[in-house]
């Protein structure tokens, strides 16, 4: 199939690549003529913008936009609008908001157009593991397209599906992204545990490896952790900071909007922003409250 993909970062350069290897034909477009360029030694067509991928597409054309979610996400495919024909397919595989993917669908639909949303999983990974795909929208426009997510999948059937209307594909990366976050502090807070039992002298990077043979909290996550362990298993080289990229912060907001306890999720998401607190001042008013109350010692700058 033909299909253009604007944004060509890490994940949509090799998406691109992972189609051209699948056969499909790909003209893609970003910010950088350095990218452009980079693109078509990948076997990409190259194309200056969006405008000139559009003109380079066959109708009916199909787009895939990944680029960052909010304003970004919403230029670009406003942008689009006056460019496409009646028929024509957008497909938002960044992290929007299902909210505004929504919206979206409702307004591309007006101008005749149809829109998929691919919560899209892999990393930079991908390229040679594959994809996982949860797709929204019409089951019509997700059949037509079924070769291009068997081919970024990690087996035509395996790993992506349609899984309801709009805006339900980015619901469920959403809530897929927060699950990540209490796996991964999971993980962070068993291995920290380990590493503080210095009598045990625990080789961690041993200890993945174990773990990733028969256990019952085997994951990819592991094959990561491995991947670090191997370089410095003491991490001295990194600061304790933490980012959060908006999908967490999403499912909070779902579930309490949805009256569903979500413990873990919130607290994972609670400490990557502590995580980017120099000396809390929380904190600092508990120990002054303990000191009041109780005479309990406090430890000032000074000491």
């Amino acid at each position: 199939m033909e299909i253009g993909m604007i944004g060509l970062g890490k994940m949509g350069m090799n998406m691109a690549q992972r189609l051209v290897r699948g056969g499909h034909s790909v003209i893609g477009t970003a910010n950088s003529a350095a990218t452009i360029k980079e693109a078509e030694t990948l076997g990409i067509t190259g194309a200056p913008s969006a405008a000139g991928l559009v003109s380079k597409l066959k109708s009916p054309r199909v787009l895939w936009v990944m680029v960052p979610a909010g304003e970004v996400t919403e230029k670009v495919i406003l942008s689009l609008i006056p460019l496409l024909d009646k028929g024509d397919i957008i497909i938002d595989g960044g992290n929007s908001n299902y909210k505004d993917t929504m919206r979206r669908s409702v307004m591309l639909k007006e101008h005749g157009l149809h829109f998929l949303d691919s919560g899209t999983s892999g990393g930079i990974w991908g390229l040679t593991e594959g994809y996982s795909l949860m797709i929204g929208g019409d089951e019509d426009v997700v059949e037509r397209l079924r070769p291009i997510f068997e081919t970024l999948a990690p087996a035509p059937d395996q790993g992506w599906g349609w899984v309801g209307p709009a805006g339900a594909g980015h619901f469920t990366k959403m809530v897929h992204n927060g699950i990540e976050y209490g796996m991964m502090q999971a993980f962070a807070e068993g291995f920290e545990i380990l590493k503080a039992k210095k009598e045990f002298n625990l080789d961690l990077l041993q200890v993945s490896r174990i773990w990733q043979r028969g256990s019952v909290v085997r994951s990819w996550l592991l094959d990561l952790i491995e991947n670090v362990m191997e370089e410095d298993q003491g991490l001295e080289n990194l600061e304790a900071y933490i980012a959060d990229s908006g999908e967490g912060r999403w499912t909070v907001f779902e579930a309490i909007d949805l009256n569903v306890a979500a413990p873990v999720i919130t607290a994972s998401l609670q400490r990557r922003i502590r995580s980017r607190q120099s000396g809390p001042y929380s904190d600092k008013l508990v120990a002054a409250m303990r000191n009041q109350f109780g005479g309990h010692a406090v430890k000032k700058k000074s000491d």
